[in-house]
């Protein structure tokens, strides 16, 4: 059961007329990301330099420039626009569940090793 897939992006600012349009599009706007972001760790403006939230502002840039890589290459190479909302939501939702899953692990696991380092001695044996 063919049918079209939809032509625009950013959520229909941009239209094109046909799949190769919006593929070559899509591939400029992801090199542009690509480009920013290797300009900015190539340069590191010393005005980036600042912590925001416990880290440089320059790498929250790059965190955020990935995840929007990340969107639209599943968004539209993908083809997650054309799925059903149901099948959306659960790739989205395993994949939150799954990266809090990961943080809470790499947030026990290493307020551990870092009390064993800092005290000298294991506290807890499992």
């Amino acid at each position: 059961m063919a049918h079209e897939h939809k032509l625009e992006i950013f959520r229909g600012l941009v239209k094109f007329k046909s799949n190769t349009q919006k593929i070559w599009g899509v591939l400029a706007f992801l090199t542009l990301i690509t480009v920013i972001e290797v300009v900015l760790g190539i340069i590191k403006p010393e005005s980036l330099s600042g912590h925001v939230f416990g880290m440089k502002a320059l790498n929250w840039i790059f965190i955020i420039l990935t995840i929007v890589k990340a969107y639209y290459i599943t968004w539209d190479f993908m083809h997650m626009r054309d799925e059903t909302p149901g099948l959306r939501r659960a790739v989205v939702w395993t994949a939150i569940f799954l990266m809090a899953y990961l943080v809470f692990i790499l947030l026990q696991e290493g307020g551990y090793v870092f009390r064993v380092y800092d005290n000298g001695y294991i506290k807890r044996d499992f």
